[in-house]
């Protein structure tokens, strides 16, 4: 399926997973891309893959976890492109600890890439979009911001929050026609569950898969403008949420 009329999205946590899926699909959809993400060796494997579909690719890498300088990292991004059509926030960062063990760092550390980053990045994005009467926001949130798990309780605060953040946005900016939806998926195979910050057990061969997830933020952005999904629950049909 290609667009008649190229549509760019800019991808943040392009780089690997639901991202890097996102991207791909996207591609293969005929959408132009932006990819951001810190690591650059990994954006340009992510880059070199969709541009075989005939898409217009671009790479940058930028640290979303330095929450004070991504407004004005985004807006260098956005001055160096032509206008975005869509914006997907799905950098993050899975984290357990109890409340009563996570430090203040920790805290903040979690709250700061999956919360205040997308804040960050709609903020430099919503200028051009309300210039333009026309965008579309998509923010990756989770299960976790449904209802909460023992132990995952910085991440599951983070992405409740993540929700609220996209349920104000999307009230506020209707009027100058900007859509704002959210997708939640429960457990997804991604490398998250690699990383140094999460140590759960789980039957990874029972998740959803980042491609699915991907699939269902592209049939998101290609809804007729005129309709928008609030907050899409994206679950697997068998295991674990």
């Amino acid at each position: 399926m290609t667009l008649k009329t190229q549509l760019r999205a800019v991808i943040t946590g392009a780089s690997s997973g639901i991202g890097k899926a996102t991207a791909l699909a996207f591609a293969q959809a005929g959408i132009n891309l932006v990819l951001i993400s810190r690591n650059q060796s990994k954006l340009d494997e992510v880059a070199q893959a969709a541009s075989a579909y005939g898409v217009e690719v671009k790479t940058y890498s930028v640290d979303l976890s330095e929450v004070e300088q991504v407004k004005e990292k985004i807006e260098a991004v956005l001055n160096d492109i032509s206008p975005v059509d869509i914006l997907i926030n799905n950098a993050g960062m899975g984290y357990t600890s109890t409340l009563m063990d996570t430090s203040l760092s920790d805290w903040q550390q979690v709250l700061n890439l999956n919360l205040t980053s997308v804040f960050q990045c709609i903020q430099a994005v919503l200028p051009q979009m309300r210039q333009r009467q026309h965008g579309t926001i998509i923010n990756v949130a989770s299960i976790a911001g449904h209802q909460t798990f023992p132990e995952w309780g910085a991440y599951c605060v983070s992405k409740f929050g993540l929700i609220a953040l996209s349920k104000t946005l999307a009230a506020e900016e209707r009027p100058h026609g900007i859509r704002v939806m959210t997708i939640s998926p429960g457990s997804v195979n991604s490398p998250i569950w690699d990383t140094e910050t999460v140590q759960a057990d789980f039957d990874r061969s029972k998740m959803l898969t980042p491609e699915v997830v991907a699939q269902t933020i592209l049939y998101a952005v290609l809804l007729p403008t005129s309709a928008a999904i609030e907050d899409l629950l994206l679950l697997p049909n068998v295991g674990t949420f």
